[in-house]
């Protein structure tokens, strides 16, 4: 009788994960979604990445999760769709309005980041990454927007 108790309990165990799974720190509100795009080379900064997530934002940390990836290398490119337009917005010279970030929490320095500083690789089996998003404009992070709006 235990045996039959546990064979479910050992099929579930025995089910792969997410393929790759992100936590995406420093969102300072609940407002639109966070999405995340995986791309590989010859897709970085560009739009078309092959595979994307986007979930309702949580201050703090939000989590994604991708269900299939491929082994191979790629980078990630993450923002904060505040207002829900599918867009980063941007204002003067193109810097973002809204919060943007890079896998391996990439420098931006007047420019994107490079690929290299970006790039991780993927071999297959469940795996989970983290790196925050920066914010330009407005409050940088949650605390600082808690303190702006009390009220939330």
């Amino acid at each position: 009788m235990p045996i039959v108790l546990l064979a479910p309990l050992l099929l579930a165990a025995a089910l792969p994960g997410p393929a790759l799974t992100v936590d995406i720190g420093n969102v300072r509100n609940a407002r639109g979604r966070v999405r995340i795009d995986i791309c590989p080379k010859d897709r970085f900064l560009a739009d078309g990445c092959p595979w994307h997530v986007s979930v309702p934002a949580h201050p703090g940390t939000t989590v994604l999760s991708l269900p299939a990836l491929p082994p191979g290398d790629y980078a990630i490119q993450a923002f904060h769709d505040e207002n829900a337009n599918d867009n980063v917005d941007r204002g003067l010279f193109g810097i973002p309005l809204e919060g943007v970030g890079f896998s391996r929490d990439a420098k931006i320095v007047f420019s994107p980041p490079k690929w290299a500083d970006a790039m991780f690789h993927h071999d297959g089996t469940p795996q989970r990454l983290g790196f925050h998003l920066r914010y330009w404009t407005g409050p940088s992070g949650p605390a600082e927007w808690k303190a702006r709006h009390p009220r939330g």
